[in-house]
Parts: structure tokens; sequence; C-alpha cells
């Protein structure tokens, strides 16, 4: 068996323009390494089509605000560097994935971990396996500075390495092993309700 804390992970978060695909305008990275969540860097991006109104309502971010900000191309070795690590953790990965996949073109993906498909084989009782309702069953917001919101890019990302971490430390007697955490894949993970905004 191998410990989970054995891998590196970037834990990632994406907030999109409203179109369909959707365009990056906030990206998020948050590093897990030895089972202890690191520092998030993130970033405003200026997306190529304008923000459309309603994904202004879900993260609170408006074309003034990103009208100053970098293209992806000019972040985007930084963004590499916040990623490059064994294992990329989201909660309904392919959406943020989907994304990136666009934005880096050649980016070879490591290994996924998706919260939302740990929390449902893990935790086989709850009402909702949103993140936000997640947050709320175990605090994962406590102690977060009051400047971070939920649908902004870095509260997210925090809050799902949170998540993350609390998965993987679920059992009473012992920490998941990596081959637990593996264990019953599902198919891509994937949740066709969610969208990104």
């Amino acid at each position: 068996m191998t410990e989970w804390t054995s891998l590196r992970y970037a834990v990632v978060d994406v907030e999109g323009n409203g179109h369909q695909p959707p365009d990056l305008v906030e990206l998020a990275a948050v590093p897990i390494v030895g089972g202890i969540i690191g520092q998030p860097a993130s970033w405003l991006v200026r997306p190529d089509q304008p923000i459309k109104h309603f994904a202004t309502r879900i993260h609170g971010l408006t074309n003034k605000d990103v009208a100053d900000a970098p293209v992806f191309a000019d972040i985007e070795d930084e963004v590499l560097s916040a990623l490059a690590a064994d294992a990329i953790v989201a909660h309904n990965a392919h959406v943020d994935l989907g994304v990136l996949r666009r934005k880096l073109g050649d980016w070879t993906t490591p290994e996924v971990f998706d919260t939302l498909k740990l929390a449902r084989r893990l935790l086989s009782d709850q009402d909702s396996y949103k993140l936000g309702a997640l947050v709320e069953v175990f605090k994962l917001a406590e102690g977060l500075p009051d400047a971070l919101t939920p649908h902004r890019s870095t509260y997210d990302a925090m809050v799902t390495a949170r998540l993350f971490v609390r998965l993987a430390t679920l059992p009473d007697t012992r920490p998941l092993s990596l081959e637990e955490l593996r264990d019953q894949p599902t198919r891509n993970g994937e949740d066709e309700t969610a969208t990104l905004f």
C-alpha cells in the first residue's frame, strides 16, 4: 500500500466567461505536498470574448475587473509551473480540465482525482455533493480570509483542497492509501448537470 501523501497534488479551479465552450477569466492552483496544503497561486485573465452578465452574477467578475488583466499566453509559463504535479485535483474535474486543455494545447494531463467522484463513493449519505454543500458539512471554509468568497477560484480551490484531504483521511483507523483513493473509478467523473460560468 502506498501512502496518499506520497504524491504532489495541484488543486485547481477555474471561472469562465459564460460562453460555450467557456473561456478562462480566473484560475487558482493550490499545492498539496506531503499531505500539507500550501499557498494558492491565482490569476485573473482577460478572455477573448467578454464576460456574459449571467456569469458575472455567479462569480462576481466583470469585464472591468479583467480589462487590465494579462491574456492567457502571458501567464502560461506560470500556470504550467503551478500545475507541475503528480496529480491534479478538482471538483467535477472534467469542467476545469476542459478549459485548461483548450488553453494549454499540448499539456499532458497528469493523474486526476475528482473530489465529486470521491465524495459520492466515500460519503454515501449526503443530500448533495455540490461543493458548497460539502463545505457546509465539513466546515471547510473555517479560517479562510474574509476576502475569499464562494465561486471565486482561490476560495473554491482552497475548499476543494481541504475536501480532498478530508476525504483521504476519513477512516477513523487510518488514512486511505493511494490505491484506495484510486479505487472504483467511474466514467470520466462527469456530472452532466454541471456547467462552468
